[in-house]
């Protein structure tokens, strides 16, 4: 596999958004996937640009571009700057996008001694605005299930990968054990029990 003159971004981790101006909602992703991708892809010769949420990223590759966000605001504007700037040939979208922010976050921070309610309201899905940003693009996007069977698990993934109108699409949980399967819109083209599993799978397909 060359991938020599081909440049692939990869958005990974967690993302943030602020209940107040010191407390956050966030989600257990670890980014581990992206960066083993993003390494992957670079032995194979692509020029590759990771945008990375907030976890530890000391030991990456150098030669691999590093765009950092915290937060669901920062990661939307940073990510439409990038693909907007260069003509990528693939997107891999693996970062756990926050679904929810407070309607109202507090300025200042909440009292800690007294129950405070939260009303959450929903989030845009930025999956589905990279396909009208980069049309020709293959795009590459990941669906995180939980509490369900591998049958419902690969169903909403397919559904998710047309609204997206995203090539291939990860259908993947974390608990009990790590699962992930690989999509198009017709068949399922692997399935992986470990990150590492995956991450060499889906450089092969791509």
């Amino acid at each position: 596999m060359n991938l020599k003159g081909k440049r692939i971004l990869i958005t990974a981790g967690p993302t943030w958004v602020p209940i107040d101006e010191v407390r956050v909602i966030s989600n257990i992703a670890s980014g581990e996937t992206g960066v083993l991708l993003a390494e992957k892809l670079l032995k194979h010769g692509a020029g590759v640009t990771l945008v990375l949420g907030p976890v530890e990223s000391c030991c990456i590759n150098k030669k691999i571009k590093l765009v950092r966000f915290k937060f669901f605001d920062q990661l939307r504007s940073r990510l439409k700057k990038e693909l907007l700037s260069k003509n990528y040939d693939c997107i891999i979208h693996c970062a756990a996008v926050s679904d929810f922010r407070p309607l109202s976050p507090t300025r200042g921070k909440l009292a800690s001694n007294k129950a405070h309610n939260l009303k959450l309201t929903v989030l845009p899905k930025i999956v589905n605005e990279i396909r009208k940003l980069c049309p020709a693009a293959k795009l590459v996007m990941f669906k995180l299930g939980a509490g369900i069977s591998d049958i419902e698990l690969i169903r909403g993934a397919r559904e998710a990968l047309l609204k997206a109108q995203a090539d291939l699409i990860v259908a993947n949980r974390i608990t009990p054990s790590y699962k992930a399967f690989i999509l198009n819109k017709n068949e399922t083209l692997g399935r992986m029990n470990s990150k590492k599993e995956l991450a060499d799978k889906l450089a092969d397909l791509i």
